[in-house]
C-alpha cells in the first residue's frame, strides 16, 4: 500500500502550481505598485494644496480609526503608529498630524 504523501505529481500538476504562483506573485506586485502610485499622487496633491495656501482640517488627514484612537489618551501612541502604517509618513509627521487633531477636539 502506497502512502498518500508519496503520490507522484505529473507534468500538468507542476504546470498548474507554477501558473498559480505566477498569478499570485503578479497580483501582489500590481497591488504594491498601485499603493506606491497612490502615495505619490497624495504627496503631489499635498504639495499643490500647500502651494495654493489651502489647509485641510486635521480631521481630513486621519482615518476614522486613527481619530477614535487619538481621542483616548492611553492609545495616542497607537494612533500615531496606525497613521504611519496607513499613510507611509515618518514618525514626526504622523505625530504632528495626530497632535493637530487632538488640538481641534480639546
Amino acid at each position: 500500500m502506497t502512502p498518500i504523501f508519496a503520490t507522484v505529481l505529473g507534468f500538468w500538476d507542476f504546470a498548474i502550481i507554477a501558473w498559480l504562483m505566477v498569478v499570485f506573485t503578479g497580483s501582489a506586485a500590481v497591488a504594491a505598485r498601485r499603493s506606491a502610485y497612490s502615495q505619490r499622487i497624495e504627496r503631489k496633491l499635498d504639495a499643490l494644496l500647500k502651494h495654493q495656501g489651502v489647509a485641510l482640517p486635521p480631521q481630513a488627514k486621519l482615518s476614522e480609526e486613527v481619530q477614535r484612537l487619538a481621542r483616548d489618551p492611553a492609545k495616542r501612541s497607537n494612533a500615531v503608529m496606525l497613521h504611519r502604517t496607513e499613510t507611509g509618513l515618518g514618525l514626526a509627521e504622523a505625530k504632528a498630524d495626530v497632535e493637530d487633531f487632538i488640538k481641534t477636539i480639546a
